[in-house]
């Protein structure tokens, strides 16, 4: 079964309580269900269209888990506590191994 990678790329970035709050939160929930943080941070380098902000990269053990990650409760919570304070791109891909 191939891996399941969720990338999320922030556009901007309003309020760092908020993100804090978030991140609090969205750890566990992502634990949960065998996801692991394999990159955070501000980008070092962009190119084409990129937008040099905060990107973070998770692997989970499917594609599933990582969808039933983004759909849980306690990850609905993680959501609630970002609120309006980031403008950001979810995509969530089958790994090619």
């Amino acid at each position: 079964m191939a891996k399941g990678y969720w990338i999320t790329t922030y556009k901007s970035i309003s309020d760092m309580n908020k993100i804090e709050a978030y991140a609090k939160l969205a750890g566990p929930a992502i634990e949960a269900h065998g996801g692991i943080y394999l990159a955070r941070g501000i980008a070092l380098a962009t190119y084409e269209a990129g937008i040099k902000e905060r990107t973070v990269l998770s692997v989970f053990p499917s594609v599933e888990a990582a969808i039933a990650a983004h759909d849980s409760d306690g990850y609905a919570a993680a959501l609630a506590a970002l609120g309006d304070g980031a403008v950001r791109e979810i995509r969530i891909v089958e790994g090619t191994e």
